[in-house]
C-alpha cells in the first residue's frame, strides 16, 4: 500500500535536486503533490512528466502574498494539507563569489540569504499550521543544513540562516503541541548531497572522481549523498509511522558529526 495515499504534500524549491526528490518520492508513494518554486519552467516539466497528482504553482518563498495566494488555491482544490516541506534555499553565493565572511558580508547579502532560508521557513509554517488546522493533524518538515551546527568562516550568512533553521523547527513543534495540534514539525539536515549546484565544482572528465573524493575526504562514508537518500528520510517524517516524532533533528551527513567537529570548506 502506497504509504502517502490520500494526503495533500506541498514541496518548495521542488523544480530540481533535493526537492525534486523529495517531489518524486511523494508522487510514488500516492501523494498529491504541489510542486513549488520561482524556477517555473523547470517546475511545470516536473509536474507535467508525473502526470496526474502533481500540479506547479509559482511561489517566491519570501512573500506572503505568493503563501496566502498558493495555500488559498491548495486548500480550495483539495480542503487538506498533510505535509509541508520547506526545502526552498539558496547559498548566497548564486550571484557570484563575493565576500560571505563575518568581517566583509554586506548587509545586504546577509539579508537575502536569510530572506530566503530563514523568512521563506518561518511564513512556510505560519501558513502551513493555518492551513492544517482544518483538520488538526499534519506534518512539516523543513530542510536545514549541516551547517546550521557547525560554523562556516567563509559562509556565515548560511551557516546563521541554518542554525536559526533548526531552532525554529523546535518552536513550531512545541507551539503546535501546547496548541493541542497533531501538528508534527522536524528538520533535515544534509551535508554533502550531490546536486547540479555541485556540478560547477565537480565538472566533467577524467579529474571529476578526484575532485570528489577531495570534497569528501573528511566524510567517513567516504562519498556524496544521494537525494533519494534524502527524500527516503523526509517520506519517513510525512508518513504517520513517524506520529510520536516532533521536533526532532536528523542529520544526512555520513557520519561527519558522529566524531568530527571539522567545519565544512
Amino acid at each position: 500500500m502506497q504509504k502517502l495515499s490520500g494526503k495533500v504534500a506541498l514541496v518548495t524549491g521542488a523544480a530540481r535536486g533535493i526537492g525534486e526528490g523529495i517531489a518524486r518520492a511523494f508522487h510514488r508513494e500516492g501523494a498529491e503533490v504541489l510542486l513549488t518554486d520561482i524556477r517555473d519552467d523547470e517546475g511545470r516539466a516536473l509536474a507535467a512528466a508525473l502526470g496526474e497528482r502533481a500540479t506547479y504553482a509559482r511561489l517566491d518563498v519570501r512573500l506572503e502574498a505568493d503563501w496566502e495566494r498558493v495555500v488559498g488555491e491548495l486548500l480550495a482544490r483539495h480542503g487538506r494539507l498533510d505535509v509541508l516541506v520547506n526545502n526552498a534555499g539558496i547559498t548566497g553565493f548564486e550571484g557570484g563569489a563575493g565576500p560571505h565572511d563575518p568581517e566583509h558580508v554586506t548587509l545586504e547579502t546577509w539579508r537575502a540569504v536569510h530572506a530566503t532560508n530563514l523568512e521563506g521557513v518561518l511564513l512556510g509554517c505560519k501558513h502551513g499550521i493555518r492551513a492544517m488546522r482544518v483538520h488538526g493533524t499534519g506534518s512539516i518538515i523543513n530542510i536545514g543544513s549541516r551547517s546550521g551546527l557547525v560554523g562556516i568562516p567563509g559562509a556565515a550568512a548560511y551557516a546563521s540562516s541554518k542554525g536559526a533553521v533548526r531552532n525554529h523547527t523546535k518552536s513550531v513543534a512545541l507551539y503546535c503541541a501546547e496548541q493541542g495540534l497533531a501538528i508534527r514539525c522536524n528538520v533535515v539536515q544534509p551535508a554533502a548531497i550531490l546536486t547540479p549546484m555541485w556540478e560547477p565544482l565537480l565538472g566533467s572528465g577524467p579529474g571529476r572522481a578526484a575532485r570528489m573524493d577531495q570534497f569528501t575526504k573528511d566524510t567517513p562514508l567516504r562519498r556524496f549523498g544521494t537525494v533519494d537518500e534524502v527524500a527516503a528520510l523526509v517520506l519517513y517524517l510525512a508518513d504517520d509511522a513517524s506520529a510520536y516524532v516532533t521536533g526532532a533533528e536528523f542529520n544526512v551527513d555520513g557520519g561527519l558529526l558522529a566524531g568530527t567537529a571539522a567545519r565544512p570548506a
